[in-house]
C-alpha cells in the first residue's frame, strides 16, 4: 500500500507543476494564522506533514521560524520545494517517507497536516498515523489537521478521501487530545473550483 501511494504522488508531481495541483495556495493564510497562534516561539520545532511542494515553508522561514521539518512521500515534491528555496533550503530538515511508518526527528511542538490524514481510508493507516502523532508530538503540543469537510469533495487526485468535522476527527485522535478550535475555508483551486476544508486544532494532553 505504501509503495502504491508513493508511486501515485510521484506521478502527480511529474505530470503537474506545483502551482497547477488542486491544493496549491500562494499564501496559506489559515495555516499561517493558526501556527502563529499556537506556536508563538519561532525556535520551537514544527513539522509540516505531507507538505508536497507547498509554499508554507517559505512563509514560515520569512516569519523567523528556525526549527522546521518538511515531510512528504514524493521525492519530486520535495525537490521542487528545495529548488524554489535555493540556499534557504539548507535551513530546513527534509524527510522523504510515508507518515504512517517512517522515522521522524521529533519531538515536535506543533504538527501541521493539510490534506494528508483525509487520504487515509483504511483504519489501520489512521491508527498508525495517530501512533506516530502520539510518539512525536510533545505533551502540550498542538496538531493542526486540515481535511475536506462534509460539504467538500469525496475524491481528490483520483483517490477517495474521508470527510471530517471536528467531532469525527476527535474520535479518530482519541482521548489524548483536546479540541481547541476549528475554522472553515472555501479553497479556490487553480482551475477555479471551490473545495470546502475544515482546519482543526487539538492539543495533546499531558505534561
Amino acid at each position: 500500500m505504501a509503495e502504491d501511494r508513493k508511486q501515485h504522488w510521484e506521478r502527480i508531481y511529474a505530470e503537474k507543476a506545483p502551482e497547477e495541483v488542486s491544493w496549491y495556495q500562494e499564501v496559506p493564510e489559515v495555516s499561517l494564522d493558526l501556527i502563529a497562534r499556537y506556536l508563538p516561539r519561532r525556535d520551537a520545532p514544527l513539522i509540516d506533514v505531507g507538505a508536497g511542494a507547498s509554499t508554507l515553508v517559505d512563509h514560515l522561514l520569512e516569519r523567523g521560524y528556525s526549527h522546521l521539518t518538511v515531510l512528504d512521500i514524493a521525492s519530486r515534491a520535495l525537490a521542487e520545494a528545495q529548488a524554489r528555496l535555493g540556499a534557504r533550503a539548507g535551513a530546513v530538515r527534509w524527510v522523504e517517507g510515508d507518515i504512517t511508518r517512517c522515522a521522524l526527528p521529533g519531538p515536535f511542538a506543533l504538527w501541521h497536516d493539510r490534506a494528508v490524514f483525509h487520504f487515509l481510508t483504511e483504519p489501520t493507516d489512521r491508527q498508525a498515523y495517530v501512533e506516530q502523532l502520539e510518539r512525536h508530538l510533545s505533551p502540550g503540543g498542538v496538531v493542526i489537521i486540515a481535511a475536506f469537510s462534509p460539504e467538500g469533495p469525496t475524491m481528490c487526485s483520483g483517490l477517495p478521501i474521508v470527510q471530517y468535522d471536528a467531532e469525527r476527527l476527535a474520535g479518530e485522535l482519541g482521548e489524548a487530545f483536546e479540541h481547541l478550535e476549528s475554522r472553515r475555508e472555501a479553497h479556490c483551486t487553480p482551475a477555479g473550483k471551490i473545495q470546502h476544508f475544515g482546519y482543526h486544532a487539538f492539543r495533546r494532553l499531558g505534561e
